[in-house]
């Protein structure tokens, strides 16, 4: 399976001279936890999330602020036929909670974020699976020796 497949697309972007109370507005807006920021000429130079901006009572940090320095610069991305493994341990390994995704033509195509891989991972396998059998224990709870008397009084009451 491949990147191209769980990346959520269109990407939300901001311009990294934008105010970062805006950002969050625009997160709460489009209820997404991560931005990726553009330059003054559009490309892509970094990602902010939600935490970056201090969460919900994070009005202290966002005041009076740009994105930019807010903005994780340090972009770790992925192409779009990059393997759904190879993109957890990107993330992983760099310790980021989302990658932007890129075609070979480096236009930016969408992000993949680790809530993206735990809905893979919850949703599991595409093959549906017969359920197995569950026996049903005749005499459960009840120790082998009990078994034989209780066999025998019942049949020796009709």
């Amino acid at each position: 399976m491949r990147v191209n497949d769980i990346m959520s697309a269109p990407v939300y972007t901001i311009d990294a001279r934008e105010p970062a109370a805006t950002a969050w507005e625009m997160m709460r807006f489009r209820r997404t936890r991560h931005l990726v920021v553009t330059g003054s000429e559009g490309r892509v130079i970094g990602v902010i999330s939600a935490s970056d901006l201090g969460g919900k009572n994070g009005d202290t940090v966002r005041l009076r602020r740009p994105v930019s320095d807010l903005m994780t610069e340090k972009l770790v991305v992925c192409t779009t036929e990059t393997t759904i493994r190879e993109a957890a341990n990107l993330m992983r390994g760099h310790a980021v909670n989302c990658l932007p995704v890129f075609s070979s033509s480096d236009r930016l195509k969408g992000i993949v974020t680790a809530v993206d891989l735990l809905e893979l991972i919850g949703r599991g396998t595409e093959r549906p699976m017969e359920a197995a059998p569950r026996p049903v224990l005749k005499n459960r709870g009840v120790k082998p020796s009990q078994t034989r008397s209780i066999t025998r009084t019942a049949r020796g009451a009709r």
